[in-house]
């Protein structure tokens, strides 16, 4: 070999040596050195920027900031009251679930199943507060349950996501309390969604359930069903098990479901559930090909209910619906979660199919007295839904608290024109641009001129009058 030949191989092997030392050199030591103090408070600094090198979780797996944010608004509740059996009677009995809080002052949302018999419900809070809850209202048809704490300050919350937008095979988290361990989070995937189990008693149910994998066991009841945004999407509600413990099938409420009748509770003590009037069946691929379908998709009306909205709507016996407002159905549980979103007096467009043809129809819907008595206004025009909020007339006891009279805001959507404006619901509204309004009627005259719209009204509990402009 030349003596250059040579050089030159040893000159590489320098080279490449130094480069060697070096890239350790930056991998593995800090870039700022630090001082003795902070060097103290690492366990081992060299060893722990590794680590985060190397384990940092991707994003979609992420669940750290979600957990962090959530836990907080998920309470444990524990009841307590007397259970009569041949063997014991007259027992006293307690019984624990979870709650989720959805409003600053104290509203709390669980499972009627929870709470169902209890003489004294006492709530949990994360960071050891302990409160006394009353029942503000239940639902037995979707076994939900509205309670109030009274807290001194404003509380943690849970917002309610869109449920409808979750896809089989998302990321979801399950927070609540299973075996009293407080604060337990666990994950897993949406298997399926508008679930129906069998699971409730009362003759009117609706069952939609959001299935998922996440562990959920006994306690677990009345927690939450988070998205990775921390965003409320259901209230866990019921598993599926041989053995009394989690199997990989737990059932959460639908948090679109949840949040309307959360509000009527809110509102009224009970659901306002509006009637559509039909009896109905899941389509098989045998009634398809029968009914000139393509495929074994939506819902057979096999009855009507005389006088009902359906009826009155010129749907027969026999028809397939396919969709309500654009949405569409192809079960029993998806239907009746559909229509769990409307309240009687609004009017709804039913799609379905006769004899083969694509139709339409509106119907008016009604209560579960047959009647048609609005609580909120039809929105012919959408008007209120393009601007994103939901009113209604005031009740005699609100009349009563509020001389001017006015409008009730019921419900807010999110990402819309009001809530843009920072209004929130409770909210009274008394004028539009200056105008006075005593009645549903007059606001909506009014909300239909074009320009800008300015709102004054007041709030229950708080003096003087607030302003909202919509541009």
């Amino acid at each position: 070999m030349k003596p250059t030949d040579l050089l030159i191989l040893i000159t590489c092997c320098l080279l490449t040596a130094a480069l060697t030392v070096a890239g350790t050199y930056l991998f593995l030591v800090p870039a700022v050195a630090p001082s003795n103090a902070a060097a103290e408070g690492m366990i081992n600094p060299r060893l722990e920027d590794l680590r985060l090198r190397t384990f940092t979780s991707s994003s979609p797996t992420n669940f750290i900031a979600a957990a962090e944010g959530v836990t907080p608004a998920v309470v444990s509740i524990r009841c307590f009251g007397q259970r009569t059996s041949r063997v014991e009677p007259n027992a006293f009995v307690t019984t624990t679930g979870s709650g989720v809080i959805i409003d600053a002052d104290g509203l709390i949302a669980t499972n009627n199943h929870v709470i169902e018999g209890a003489e004294r419900i006492r709530v949990l809070m994360e960071d050891k507060r302990e409160f006394d809850a009353e029942v503000i209202g239940v639902d037995e048809s979707t076994d939900l349950a509205l309670l109030r704490i009274r807290p001194s300050g404003k509380l943690p919350t849970l917002t309610f996501g869109n449920s409808d937008s979750l896809r089989v095979g998302e990321w979801v988290l399950a927070v609540g309390n299973p075996f009293s361990l407080n604060s337990t989070v666990t994950a897993g995937i949406v298997s399926a969604k508008g679930r129906s189990i069998d699971v409730l008693e009362a003759a009117d149910r609706i069952e939609s359930f959001i299935q998922s994998d996440a562990a959920v066991n006994p306690g677990n009841s009345g927690g939450a069903l988070v998205n990775t945004n921390g965003e409320l999407v259901g209230i866990n509600t019921a598993i599926l098990t041989n053995s009394g413990r989690h199997e990989g099938f737990a059932f959460a409420i639908p948090g679109n479901l949840a949040s309307r009748v959360l509000q009527d509770l809110q509102q009224f003590g009970e659901v306002k559930r509006a009637r559509l009037g039909v009896y109905i069946q899941a389509v098989n691929d045998a009634q398809a090909k029968r009914l000139g379908l393509k495929s074994a998709t939506g819902v057979l009306i096999t009855n009507l209910t005389p006088n009902g909205a359906a009826l009155r709507a010129g749907l027969e016996v026999g028809d397939v619906m396919t969709a309500l407002n654009g949405v569409a159905i192809s079960s029993a549980p998806e239907m009746q979660e559909q229509l769990s979103r409307y309240r009687p007096g609004q009017k709804i467009r039913v799609s379905y199919i006769r004899n083969g043809r694509k139709r339409s129809a509106t119907a008016l819907l009604r209560d579960k007295a047959n009647r048609t008595k609005a609580l909120v206004s039809h929105q012919e025009d959408d008007l209120l839904h393009q601007l994103g909020f939901e009113v209604r007339s005031l009740t005699e006891q609100e009349a009563s608290l509020f001389p001017k009279s006015g409008v009730y805001v019921m419900s807010i959507f999110r990402n819309s024109p009001i809530e843009a404006t920072n209004m929130n619901v409770g909210f009274v509204i008394s004028e539009v641009n200056g105008q006075a309004i005593r009645t549903l009627a007059e606001f909506m005259v009014l909300l239909g001129k074009e320009g800008e719209l300015l709102f004054k009204g007041s709030y229950e509990g708080y003096e003087g009058d607030y302003y909202y402009r919509v541009e």
